[in-house]
């Protein structure tokens, strides 16, 4: 699986006519979307369970595992966040990013 620290210089955050986009490699996309294929079964199957009024410790166990999962998809588009759109508007003089990035990161912590 790709990781976030393996993503390349192509990789970085930029501004164009004040629309904010995050530019990652097709690999990294591809994991993300792979990730995210996982995460959508876990979920029905979360639902599948309850529709079946499976034990309730067994669906809370398969809904952490679901939150684990989105968690890791959260820290690797956090970590390119950091490396390369943060560290741009940082040595463009954009010093309000990191607000932004505080607030961010509180959002992710709830």
């Amino acid at each position: 699986m790709v990781e976030a620290n393996h993503m390349n210089s192509e990789e970085k955050c930029c501004t164009i006519n004040s629309e904010r986009k995050s530019h990652h490699s097709p690999e990294v996309k591809k994991n993300l979307t792979s990730r995210l294929n996982r995460i959508e079964g876990q979920i029905r199957g979360i639902k599948g369970l309850i529709e079946k009024d499976t034990y309730c410790d067994d669906v809370i166990t398969q809904i952490a595992a679901a939150q684990s999962a989105l968690n890791s998809v959260s820290k690797i588009l956090l970590e390119g966040h950091l490396k390369h759109c943060i560290v741009e508007r940082v040595q463009a003089g954009d010093e309000e990013v990191v607000d932004e990035l505080l607030t961010t990161i509180k959002r992710l912590m709830k």
